[in-house]
């Protein structure tokens, strides 16, 4: 029996990355799994594979709030239930100094990743308070607990998501309402190709080479590497932990 028989997830940021991994591997384990992401074209590609029995999907932009409760009620129609939310849709920006920073950058940073878990939160806790709680985790990032120039909307974001988790996470508690994040070092995704490109704009390359061979591990994640911390959190092996950070980093923040 799979470590998710019978629950019911709910994914943003499903269509590819971590997502797609993390909905690939938990209908693998089991879990009905409702997929969210504003690529249209990519989310109905990832939901096919997984198979229309299993899954669903909606476009949506997780910074509105009236597509936030759309998306909600949406997963609750079709599956009855939401047991497991997984809040991870986000944006990198544009790598550019803070006074540099276009302020329009910056207000879609934070309304992505920052509002979007506002909101996930917001509309998906009372679901979970209907039933028998339920398990919510975050994406932030490495960068949600250190410094990094020329990414500050971005970290300043990864950094609010664990205030928010934290908050949550003492709301929850007396619903069985878990919330923790989780926070990635580099991963093999679109996202770090952008940043590499950003960074490095005469040679990404060079940049992705020396950046993945500082890694303890001497390497980036696999996003199924990230999915499977995922996996663990939404489980019932992890039935007593609660606002927490989850570090999945190679070991970099050890330094």
């Amino acid at each position: 029996m799979g470590k998710l028989a019978g629950k019911v997830a709910l994914i943003t940021g499903a269509a590819s990355g971590i997502g797609a991994a993390a909905a690939q591997l938990f209908a693998e384990e089991g879990a009905r799994v409702f997929l969210v992401d504003i690529d249209r074209d990519a989310l109905e590609s990832t939901a096919k594979e997984i198979g229309p029995e299993i899954a669903d999907h909606m476009t949506a932009n997780v910074s509105d709030e009236n597509q936030t409760e759309q998306y909600v009620s949406a997963v609750v129609k079709r599956f009855g239930r939401i047991d497991v939310g997984l809040l991870n849709a986000g944006i990198e920006g544009k790598v550019s100094p803070i006074v540099d920073c276009p302020t329009d950058l910056f207000d879609k940073v934070i309304a992505v990743n920052l509002r979007g878990v506002w909101l996930g939160l917001k509309h998906v806790m009372p679901a979970m308070a209907k039933q028998d709680g339920g398990s919510i985790v975050i994406t932030s990032s490495i960068a949600g607990v250190r410094g990094r120039p020329g990414i500050a909307p971005y970290v300043a974001s990864k950094h609010a998501v664990i205030g928010l988790m934290r908050c949550a996470a003492l709301e929850g508690a007396e619903q069985g309402i878990r919330v923790n994040t989780i926070n990635p070092s580099p991963v093999e995704t679109r996202m770090m190709r952008s940043l590499e490109q950003g960074f490095s704009p005469d040679d990404p390359d060079k940049f992705r080479r020396e950046y993945a061979a500082a890694a303890p591990l001497g390497r980036y994640a696999d996003p199924r590497e990230v999915a499977k911390l995922m996996l663990f959190l939404a489980s019932d092996d992890a039935s007593y932990i609660n606002g927490s950070v989850h570090m999945i980093d190679s070991g970099r923040n050890a330094r």
